[in-house]
């Protein structure tokens, strides 16, 4: 009876703090380094993570909308929305969270630092931005790192 309250208490515990393994696709070259690392960080925070292998990433680029100057190293599709890049987990909930009506969220290029998911190849946070991408391709400020 014990072990039934104590599963009954941590189920809703699981429940009660929103815990949910929300699924992503990502869209990576097999080479990637950092695409593995980003991969790797989104599973460890909870995600499951289906990885798809491309040789050639643009057409996935253009089929979801991905602005041409905002394109990162791999794609990830969750719900309605792609996750382009680098972008940090807390986005990426928020996004979840928010439902906007937008295309999807990105950190475009490669940025380097200690707070760049993947991308931790220096000793030095960088600043970046992650831009939400309107349906009409256009882009503002979503969050600002630095």
């Amino acid at each position: 009876m014990k072990n039934f309250l104590l599963l009954i208490l941590l189920v809703s515990l699981n429940i009660s703090c929103g815990v949910t393994n929300e699924k992503i696709q990502v869209y990576m070259t097999p080479s990637c380094g950092c695409c593995k690392k980003w991969v790797s960080y989104l599973k460890e925070n909870g995600f499951e993570v289906e990885s798809i292998m491309l040789d050639d990433m643009g057409p996935i680029k253009t089929k979801y909308g991905v602005p041409e100057g905002d394109r990162s190293c791999h794609t990830g599709i969750i719900n309605s929305y792609f996750v382009e890049g680098h972008v940090p987990v807390n986005d990426i909930r928020e996004l979840l969270s928010k439902k906007p009506d937008i295309a999807g969220i990105t950190v475009p290029g490669m940025p380097a630092g200690q707070n760049v998911p993947g991308m931790e190849t220096v000793d030095t946070n960088a600043e970046y931005d992650v831009l939400y991408v309107r349906n009409d391709g256009s882009t503002d400020v979503w969050n600002s790192y630095n």
